[in-house]
């Protein structure tokens, strides 16, 4: 599933914009400089909040992909591929919060007719509501 498009875009490197939301009402986004970069089993980034570059990884094998982000989830998760989703890749975990139910989180590649390629990221809530968290739009370097 996942290899059909990493062997279409291997080795290949972009450059892009950045959204972070952080905002609890969801308006407004904290807006960065971003890079991706595709090899054979790893999709990486980077992104930058308040001045302070960040970084992050996909890691594929069989059953899903392993997810570190320097700033939203800098210990590795391990997500599973949702197999009927559009877009080149989507996987999801869910994690706990000591406050209440557990959250879920969703990542996202997918490509434009325009040939970019866009990197989500949402946050959804135990009760189904999705909110986005970062979007990343690429153009290949």
């Amino acid at each position: 599933m996942v290899q059909s498009w990493i062997d279409e875009f291997q080795g290949s490197e972009w450059n892009g914009r950045a959204e972070l939301w952080i905002d609890p009402a969801g308006n407004e986004a904290d807006m960065s400089e971003s890079t991706l970069s595709i090899g054979s089993e790893i999709l990486s980034y980077t992104w930058a909040y308040e001045g302070e570059t960040k970084t992050g990884a996909f890691t594929f094998h069989d059953s899903g992909a392993t997810w570190t982000d320097s700033w939203h989830q800098p210990e590795p998760v391990q997500c599973r591929y949702l197999t009927n989703a559009w877009g080149l890749f989507t996987v999801e975990y869910v994690y706990p919060v000591p406050s209440g139910p557990d959250w879920g989180w969703r990542s996202k590649l997918s490509q434009r007719p325009d040939n970019s390629l866009v990197l989500q990221m949402t946050n959804i809530a135990p009760w189904g509501e999705e909110g986005r968290a970062a979007r990343m739009i690429f153009q290949r370097a």
